[in-house]
């Protein structure tokens, strides 16, 4: 498998990207992101990439993310599979990622919808 090959799946409302297909939640925080037309993808990929950047040392840990529409926004479920013991910080960690408002905005920014 490419280093870059990711597993989306989607239906009306709700985008899940992963590295497997079966996808796992052993450790996730979830978040509210405002906005109306975002990109559902690109939000979900920013937020992973960020993710992995903190986590990566997280011993087998495969980051997944669940992004679904709501009014006025999107539901983010952010973590994904962890081979080994799952630990308070590795949680304390994304749901910190989660509420940085500086990364929060970058994200926004780049899952506008270019018209």
């Amino acid at each position: 498998m490419a280093r870059d090959a990711w597993h989306i799946t989607r239906d009306e409302r709700t985008l899940t990207l992963s590295r497997t297909r079966d996808v796992r939640f052993d450790l996730a925080q979830l978040s509210f992101i405002p906005g109306e037309g975002l990109s559902r993808s690109r939000l979900a990929h920013q937020i992973r990439q960020d993710m992995w950047r903190k986590l990566q040392r997280l011993r087998g840990f495969s980051p997944a993310v669940r992004v679904t529409v709501q009014e006025g926004g999107m539901a983010v479920l952010a973590g994904g599979a962890v081979n080994g013991p799952v630990t308070r910080r590795a949680a304390d960690t994304i749901a910190e990622m989660l509420d940085d408002p500086d990364l929060r905005a970058r994200w926004i920014k780049h899952a506008r919808r270019r018209t």
